[in-house]
C-alpha cells in the first residue's frame, strides 16, 4: 500500500471516530423531566404556534390606535378648455385643478378605546400562551411519572418472576422427596407464565408512553429514550395548603387571566360602542392650480351624522350582553378550576397516606407473612396455595407503593398546571 493511500486511509477512519463520537456524546432525553421540558419548549409546534398567535396578536395594538390613511384627491376642471382644445390632463393646460389632502379622524377618545382592546386580545393571547405551556408541561410530568411507574412495575415483576422460579425449585425438591404433589410445581410454572404474560403487557405499555411523549417533544415515534432516574420531589405539607394555593389560582391561572383580559376588551368594546353615538369627522385642505400659479385655497371639514340611534342601541345592548358572558364565563372558569383543585388537593393526599400505609405498615407485614409461610412450606406444614397467598401480598404491597408515588406525581402536575407555576 502506496504511502498516499495510507494517508488517505487513515483519514476516513479519524473522520469515522469523530462521527461515532459525536453521536454517543448525544445526550439522549428521557432521565430527568426537566430536561424533557426544555426540550418541549423548543420544538413542541402546539405551543410554538400559540407563541406566533400571540406575537401576530401584539403587533395589531399598533395600528389599532393609528389614525386612517390620508387620502388624497385630484379634479381637472375644464379639460377643453371651453372646447377651445382637444381634451387633456395637464395641470397647467386645463382649466383649473384642484389637489384635495384628507385625513379622517375619529372621535375624542376612540382611537384609545381601540388600542386598549386591542392590547387585551394581544393579554388574552399571552394567557392562552401560558395555559398550552402548563397544559403541555403536565402531560410532560404526568408521562415521566408513568414510565417511572410501569418500569417499577417491570422490576417488580421480574423480582417476583424470579422468587417464583426459586420456589418451584423448593416445590420440586419437595416433590422428588414425596413430601408434596406435583400440583405445587405446575401451579408455580403457571404463576410464572403469567409473569412472563404481565412483562410482555408491561413493555407494550411502555412503549406507548414513550411514543406519546415523543410527540409531545416532537420527535420520531420510536426515537430512543433514556431511563426516567428519579421521580420529582414532593412539595413540603405547607406548599399544598389549600387557602394559599386557591389564592394563588386566582392570582396565576392562565384560564383566569385570559377570561380578565377578556372582560377588559368586552368593557372597552362597551365603551366604543357608547362613543359612537358621535360623530367622527374628516378634514381637507385644497389649494387650486390655474395655470401655473396656486390662487385659490379651500379647507374642508366633513361630519357623518349619527341618526340611526336605533341600531346604535341595539349594538350597545350588544356589547353590555357580551360583557355580561365574558363575566359568567370567567365565573364558570373560576368555579371549575377551585374544584379541580379541590380534587386533585384530595388526591395527593390521599396517594401520600396510601404510600405511607404501604411501605410502614402492610409490605413489612407482608414479608413476615411470606418468610413465615416459606419456613413452614418447608417444614411441610402450610400447603403451596397459602404460600402463593403470602407472594401475591408482596406483590401487592408494593405496587400500592409505587402506584401511589405515581398518583402523587399526576396530582402534582395538575396542581401546577392550575396555580400557573412550579411548586
Amino acid at each position: 500500500m502506496s504511502y498516499r493511500l495510507q494517508i488517505g486511509v487513515l483519514a476516513v477512519l479519524l473522520a469515522l471516530g469523530a462521527s461515532i463520537a459525536a453521536q454517543a456524546s448525544e445526550e439522549v432525553p428521557g432521565a430527568s423531566v426537566e430536561g424533557l421540558l426544555s426540550l418541549a419548549k423548543e420544538r413542541n409546534p402546539d405551543y410554538a404556534s400559540m407563541r406566533f398567535e400571540a406575537q401576530a396578536a401584539a403587533e395589531r395594538v399598533l395600528p389599532a390606535g393609528a389614525l386612517p390613511d390620508p387620502k388624497f384627491r385630484t379634479e381637472w376642471m375644464d379639460i377643453t378648455r371651453m372646447g377651445e382644445q382637444n381634451p387633456t390632463l395637464l395641470p397647467a393646460n386645463v382649466g383649473s385643478t384642484r389637489y384635495t389632502l384628507m385625513q379622517d379622524v375619529p372621535w375624542f377618545g376612540k382611537r384609545d378605546l381601540k388600542k386598549g382592546i386591542a392590547e387585551q386580545d394581544a393579554q388574552a393571547s399571552q394567557g392562552k400562551v401560558l395555559g398550552t405551556w402548563f397544559e403541555l408541561a403536565a402531560k410532560i410530568k404526568t408521562a415521566q411519572a408513568q414510565r417511572y411507574y410501569l418500569r417499577g412495575n417491570q422490576k417488580l415483576t421480574q423480582e417476583i418472576l424470579d422468587l417464583m422460579a426459586r420456589l418451584e425449585q423448593v416445590a420440586q425438591s419437595r416433590y422428588a422427596g414425596g413430601l408434596t404433589a406435583q400440583q405445587d410445581v405446575i401451579r408455580s410454572q403457571v404463576e410464572q407464565t403469567n409473569m412472563r404474560t404481565e412483562l410482555v403487557l408491561l413493555e407494550s405499555e411502555s412503549r406507548q408512553v414513550d411514543v406519546r411523549l415523543n410527540a409531545l417533544l416532537a420527535r420520531p415515534a420510536l426515537a430512543l429514550l433514556a431511563a426516567p432516574e428519579k421521580l420529582r420531589a414532593m412539595p413540603m405539607p405547607t406548599q399544598l395548603d389549600a387557602a394559599t394555593l386557591t389564592e394563588r389560582v386566582r392570582q396565576h391561572n392562565p384560564q383566569l387571566f385570559t377570561e380578565e383580559a377578556r372582560i377588559k376588551a368586552a368593557e372597552k368594546n362597551r365603551d366604543l360602542t357608547i362613543k359612537n353615538r358621535y360623530p367622527d369627522f374628516t378634514f381637507a385642505v385644497a389649494p387650486t392650480q390655474t395655470g401655473r400659479d396656486f390662487k385659490e385655497w379651500g379647507l374642508m371639514l366633513e361630519v357623518n351624522i349619527p341618526l340611526q340611534q336605533a341600531p346604535r342601541r341595539a349594538m350597545e345592548r350588544e356589547a353590555e350582553a357580551m360583557l355580561a358572558a365574558a363575566r359568567s364565563r370567567k365565573e364558570a372558569a373560576a368555579n371549575q378550576v377551585l374544584a379541580d383543585l379541590a380534587q386533585n388537593l384530595a388526591g395527593i393526599d390521599a396517594a401520600q397516606r396510601t404510600e405511607a400505609l404501604a411501605t410502614g405498615s402492610l409490605l413489612p407485614q407482608a414479608e413476615l407473612t411470606f418468610s413465615s409461610a416459606l419456613a413452614s412450606y418447608e417444614n411441610g406444614k402450610l400447603d403451596f396455595a397459602t404460600l402463593l397467598d403470602a407472594q401475591r401480598q408482596i406483590r401487592q404491597a408494593k405496587q400500592s407503593r409505587i402506584k401511589a408515588q405515581f398518583e402523587a406525581q399526576m396530582r402534582l402536575a395538575e396542581i401546577e398546571k392550575l396555580i400557573g407555576e412550579d411548586l
